[in-house]
């Protein structure tokens, strides 16, 4: 007994001499254990290449090239190279200490072979999860498209990942219970299908993720039943199902005829709507309207006396129609999905649809493929007015005595599907005829149809017998539809509601960014928030410098000390206001025009104010050399802006503004009324207009007295002769005059101007006064050009 007892031990705790590893790392790279990191790199291409199994036909090509990736992954890393050198471990979740070639705890030894991980072999991998793999291509042509219909769980796993192992059990006991619901499911292996998982962004393993309307959608929360079950919840649309009431049950039935549709009501005793019922209404969202009516609520005890309601089983009701009774029911606890789905695909279409788009048009009326499966379109074109209503109910009320399978029923409006209804009534001058019935059987996807219009309409017994008897001679004779053509594609009538599903797609979008930010999922975020705070950045160095700049221009607007010095062309007795030295040699002055009205004054940006100079065709050479020369040292502030307004054209805009401005218009007649003048001059007059704010400041001209031998400068003498030169060359000038008198007359009009600079020194510290008015003048006020 004690050699036996010596023996067992010394076969135990021999472990090293006895056991081998359980695979070699170095021996399947065929490296050496000095190999450096570029020559390991280059010989697991080579062999990832020789091995990967849709290149490599060998039975043992895929649990090859499994070996060759984890010993890649062992020895590319230095800590896992170094523990395995070492320890001889291959994984890190072995403890420290142990041998290369098994385990030892508490002194004992157990050989690997006692565990069967389902790791590191196609045999081993779980027979459950085969059937859910995803292929790239098949995730590309068959998920996506079918994900518009019902949501995908998709779990990303891989080989040798022990975190895998933990969720198994809840993630098989979600899958049989989401699939009984009707949610797709797949599974996508990391080590097989690297393409398909760099195109989810899943770059870890264990993931989950949703994909609903070929959106992907990771699952970030603790996997338990019950976060995976509210995760499938929250991908569907928050949309899909109305709650319905005694309150709102005649406007939820009532909206069949604007979205053409027939409406579906679910009763049932919880408060939350069931996860199915959603899903159905997801799946069936282009075709039926969803409610669901809570039995517990008092607000629904008269939906459910209505309607007859048992309260001890789920009740589904449909309408059409008629909403005060339901075309079709269904009652039953624990309603199955396939059940669900036969009753919903026997309801998609009202008993008379109205055609809206090509879509509902290929279903309704499909081309006919075998001479047993022909079908019939009885089709009414008519109008929406109310002088059709009668006709129309009546094309109802016939159609829902129809039990033939290959006949089926709907209307169309004539002005919104205007080509289509041309061609079946033969229509040349597209006006508006009178309703129509027309049996029509399509022939191709291309458009061709066979037609015949069988009668006008207008709901008498007569018209009903006439279709009556034209479908049972088409019964008998396919061959009376006479007429052919080729049928344009239907306009889509929902069109406009283009906008609103942006909008909605957009709050989606939003919420899945801003879902994604709150979570750890960082990696496939990068991009987008490297974009977004560049933006941001771009954006408030902007509003900054705008900032700073219209600070630093303001208070570069005030005055300054009466010592600057004075500018190149400034006058006499101007002192520089603007702090801004002047950018250009010239003064930019436009013509305040009926085209330059908008831009230059009534929508000028707040804080700008727009100098205008009023004179007339005989003085404009002469105050705008002057005009120019004064406000000069002005010309570097931003906010300022110069224009002159010819009097002789617009003298009714001046008129009307100082109407407006009552004690402005008592400044410039002060004069006038002491003299007995009878008629205004505005020439020479300056209004500082603020458009934003409604003001206006004004300088009126006051001659200083001067005559032509009292000239205090040669540039004045200079411009008044260069004045005179020019004004001699004018066609429309008045009766020529002594050379004297138009001299003086010429100087007065210069001399006009000469206090504007101090004006424009009052005007930039404020201390104007500010004449409001109510609105600018009309743009009828200002008269063409002449």
């Amino acid at each position: 007994m004690s050699l036996a007892l010596v023996l067992v031990l010394s076969v135990l705790l021999s472990g090293p001499s006895h056991a081998g590893p359980e695979m070699d790392p170095y021996k399947i790279l065929g490296v050496t254990t000095s190999a450096s990191q570029a020559e390991i790199k280059k010989v697991y291409k080579r062999l990832a290449k020789e091995w990967h199994p849709d290149k490599n036909k060998d039975p043992g090509a895929e649990d090859m090239f499994i070996k060759i990736t984890k010993s890649y992954e062992i020895l590319s890393s230095e800590n896992k190279r170094a523990n395995y050198d070492r320890y001889g471990q291959t994984d890190d979740t072995q403890p420290y200490g142990n041998s290369r070639h098994g385990h030892r705890h508490d002194g004992f030894y157990f050989d690997e072979s006692f565990f069967n991980f389902p790791f590191n072999s196609k045999n081993h991998r779980d027979f459950a999860d085969s059937k859910y793999t995803l292929h790239f291509n098949q995730y590309v042509n068959e998920v996506v498209p079918d994900s518009y219909k019902r949501p995908y769980l998709i779990k990303i796993t891989s080989d040798w990942c022990f975190s895998c192992i933990h969720i198994e059990p809840v993630w098989k006991d979600v899958v049989q219970e989401m699939e009984n619901l009707g949610v797709g499911i797949g599974v996508v292996d990391v080590g097989y299908e690297r393409r398909l998982a760099n195109h989810l962004g899943a770059h870890r393993t264990p993931s989950i993720l949703g994909v609903i309307s070929g959106k992907v959608t990771f699952f970030h929360y603790a996997v338990a039943k019950e976060h995976l079950r509210q995760f499938v919840e929250d991908l569907l649309p928050q949309r899909l199902v109305e709650r319905v009431t005694d309150r709102n049950d005649l406007q939820f039935l009532n909206s069949w005829h604007e979205l053409n549709k027939p409406h579906v009501l679910l009763f049932d005793q919880v408060p939350a709507v069931p996860l199915l019922y959603k899903l159905t209404a997801f799946a069936y969202k282009d075709y039926l309207q969803f409610g669901y009516v809570d039995q517990g609520l008092s607000e629904t005890v008269n939906l459910q006396k209505q309607f007859n309601i048992n309260t001890y089983a789920p009740t589904m009701l449909v309408f059409k129609e008629n909403i005060d009774k339901p075309a079709d029911i269904i009652q039953a606890k624990g309603m199955k999905k396939q059940i669900i789905d036969e009753f919903m695909s026997n309801n998609k279409f009202l008993l008379a649809p109205r055609l809206v788009n090509q879509k509902l048009f290929d279903e309704l009326c499909p081309v006919k493929q075998f001479h047993r499966r022909r079908k019939y379109c009885v089709l009414l074109i008519t109008g929406d007015e109310e002088t059709f209503s009668f006709g129309n109910q009546a094309f109802l009320s016939f159609a829902s005595t129809n039990t033939r399978e290959v006949v089926r029923f709907a209307y169309v409006y004539q002005q919104r599907q205007q080509p289509l209804c041309d061609i079946l009534m033969q229509n040349k001058d597209s006006a508006q005829s009178s309703p129509q019935v027309v049996i029509l059987e399509r022939r191709n996807t291309a458009g061709k149809a066979l037609f015949k219009p069988v009668t006008a309409w207008n709901g008498s017994e007569e018209d009903k017998q006439r279709l009556l008897e034209e479908l049972a001679r088409l019964q008998k004779d396919p061959s009376i539809l006479i007429h052919d053509a080729m049928l344009p594609e239907l306009n889509n009538e929902f069109a406009s509601m283009f906008v609103i599903r942006l909008i909605y797609a957009s709050y989606d979008y939003l919420s899945e960014v801003i879902d994604d930010i709150l979570h750890n999922n960082w990696r496939e975020m990068m991009p987008l928030l490297s974009l977004i705070f560049s933006a941001l950045f771009i954006l408030f160095g902007t509003v900054v410098i705008q900032a700073f700049s219209d600070s630093s221009e303001d208070k570069q607007t005030k005055p300054k000390a009466k010592d600057v010095a004075k500018a190149e062309y400034g006058s006499s007795g101007t002192s520089n206001a603007s702090s801004r030295p002047p950018k250009k040699n010239f003064v930019e002055v436009t013509e305040l025009t009926d085209i330059t009205y908008f831009s230059n004054l009534v929508k000028l940006r707040p804080g700008h104010m727009n100098i205008v100079l009023v004179l007339s065709d005989a003085s404009k050479n002469i105050l705008l050399s002057k005009f120019a020369k004064e406000v000069y040292s002005f010309t570097g502030s931003l906010t300022l802006h110069f224009s002159f307004l010819n009097i002789d054209k617009h003298s009714e805009w001046m008129s009307t503004l100082l109407q407006y401005a009552q004690e402005a218009m008592q400044v410039c007649h002060a004069d006038e009324e002491d003299a007995g003048n009878s008629k205004s001059d505005y020439t020479g007059y300056v209004m500082a207009l603020n458009g934003h704010k409604k003001y206006l400041c004004l300088f009126k001209p006051v001659y200083t007295g001067e005559d032509i031998d009292s000239k205090s400068s040669e540039d004045e003498g200079a411009s008044a002769s260069g004045s005179r030169s020019r004004s001699g060359s004018r066609d429309d000038h008045p009766p020529r005059k002594s050379n004297r008198s138009r001299t003086i007359s010429t100087l007065q009009i210069h001399h006009k101007l000469d206090r504007l600079g101090l004006w424009m020194e009052r005007l930039m510290e404020g201390t104007l006064p500010r004449y409001y008015i109510p609105a600018w003048p009309g743009i009828d006020k200002i008269t063409s050009g002449k």
